[in-house]
């Protein structure tokens, strides 16, 4: 059988040719505005642009943290609270899991500096053990873990049907020039083993309800899914969720897939399907957010 045709895909030069007739922009940010140690310049100037002509954008990130200290991450990296209108974080909507189960104890999993999403919330943690419900944050230390440092406990909290919290369902995230394990690639193994996960962030429903909820707010009123535009790095995260929404997606090839991009300055029907698969292509590819 005769498989579809599939358009070339062209990468644009500047943000400013796709954004006629865009109202709303949700932007990732890992990736897109900052790799974790430095900002990009160029992409927080096109979001702040783009804002300076009307436009309205809210940052939709995966961060396991709560909105005001992803604010305070890209205050450091010199990226202006003008940059964008709000921030939704996969940390935000998981925080409001777990004040919905404060008697349930729960094992967390994850860094330190993940623990802000617990602020002010009398959790009740404790050991896989004793656990009702792991909350995963990420690996407790990514700088040299992966998922399989967790394979035995992922092991034993399937044998007692534990229930796993993805806060953050990026597999892998780029800091610096390095590829980082996230809480996904752990929730992946977890659900291999049969285990039950609920995932808080993209490419989730809930967490793009939430990033229009905002947009309207701002706006004052509903944008249509045609004059949105959303922004990522990632085939898993942000372009599956903005398809799974109905929104266009801008694909920016710099991140966690630019191997994969190498040398590409069109994408042909061969490499689409080589890159993207069954999903619906982004609306256009970037390699780096500029106006």
């Amino acid at each position: 059988m005769k498989l579809p045709d599939v358009p070339a895909l062209r990468f644009a030069d500047r943000l400013r040719d796709l954004t006629a007739g865009v109202d709303v922009i949700l932007s990732d940010v890992w990736g897109v505005v900052h790799d974790g140690v430095h900002g990009f310049p160029d992409a927080w100037q096109a979001l702040r642009s783009f804002r300076e002509q009307g436009g309205t954008v809210v940052m939709i990130t995966n961060a396991p943290r709560p909105a005001d200290s992803v604010q305070r991450q890209l205050r450091k990296m010199d990226i202006a609270d003008e940059t964008y209108d709000a921030i939704v974080s996969s940390g935000d909507l998981t925080r409001s899991f777990v004040a919905s189960r404060l008697d349930q104890p729960l094992l967390q999993i994850g860094p330190e500096r993940d623990n802000p999403m617990f602020r002010g919330l009398d959790v009740k943690f404790t050991t896989l053990e004793q656990a009702e419900y792991i909350v995963c944050t990420g690996p407790y230390d990514d700088e040299v873990e992966t998922e399989e440092n967790y394979r035995g406990m992922m092991e034993e909290a399937r044998k007692r049907d534990l229930t796993f919290v993805c806060a953050n369902p990026d597999m892998v995230v780029e800091r610096g020039h390095r590829l980082i394990t996230c809480a996904g690639a752990i929730a992946e193994l977890y659900r291999s083993l049969g285990g039950e996960v609920i995932f808080y962030g993209k490419p989730h429903k809930p967490i793009y309800d939430r990033a229009l909820a905002l947009a309207a707010e701002k706006r004052g009123k509903v944008t249509p899914p045609e004059r949105i535009l959303a922004i990522g790095d990632s085939v898993r995260t942000d372009l599956i969720g903005a398809n799974t929404v109905g929104l266009n997606c801008l694909f920016l090839t710099r991140g966690i897939h630019a191997v994969d991009f190498e040398g590409l300055d069109v994408a042909d029907e061969f490499a689409v399907r080589r890159l993207f698969g069954d999903t619906r292509p982004p609306r256009a590819l970037m390699r780096d957010l500029r106006w």
